[in-house]
Formats: C-alpha cells, structure tokens, sequence
C-alpha cells in the first residue's frame, strides 16, 4: 500500500505540474512559442507508458498518464490547428 501512495503522490506532482501550462495554453490558443516535434514525441512517449502502466495494472501510472495524455493531446491538437 506503501508503494501505490508513493506512486500516486509522484503521478499526482508530475502531471499537476503540467496542468498550468495547459490551461494557458487552451485558454489562449497562443502556440506558437511550442515545439511540435517535442508534443509530438511528448504525447507519443506518454501513450507508450499508459500502455506500460496498463500492463502493470499500475493505478497511478494509468491515471497520471491517462490525464497527461488527455492534456498533451489537446496542446497537440492546438498546436496543430493554430501553429
């Protein structure tokens, strides 16, 4: 039980963190200061460790990058759409 609280903890610094650069971002539009190779490989890489987290059957691995993925795939997105 340790071990998932300090997983949890971790999964929830991690992914909060990248939470205010999200809402700014989808709140302004503005992403023209974001590189589209790194959401790219950014989005890529936290799908890769969902599916790892999945085949762990890992909890607060699957939630931290089940969020992430939701979020990096939206500034992905406006990336894509507004440059």
């Amino acid at each position: 039980m340790e071990t998932e609280l300090l997983g949890f903890a971790a999964a929830a610094l991690t992914t909060g963190a990248f939470v205010p650069q999200a809402v700014k971002t989808i709140k302004s539009r503005n992403t023209s200061d974001l590189s589209l190779a790194m959401y790219v490989i950014f989005t890529i890489g936290i799908v890769l460790w969902l599916l790892y987290g999945l085949r762990l059957g890992s909890w607060p691995m699957i939630c931290a990058n089940t969020v992430s993925l939701v979020l990096a795939a939206t500034i992905l997105g406006l990336k894509l759409r507004y440059g």
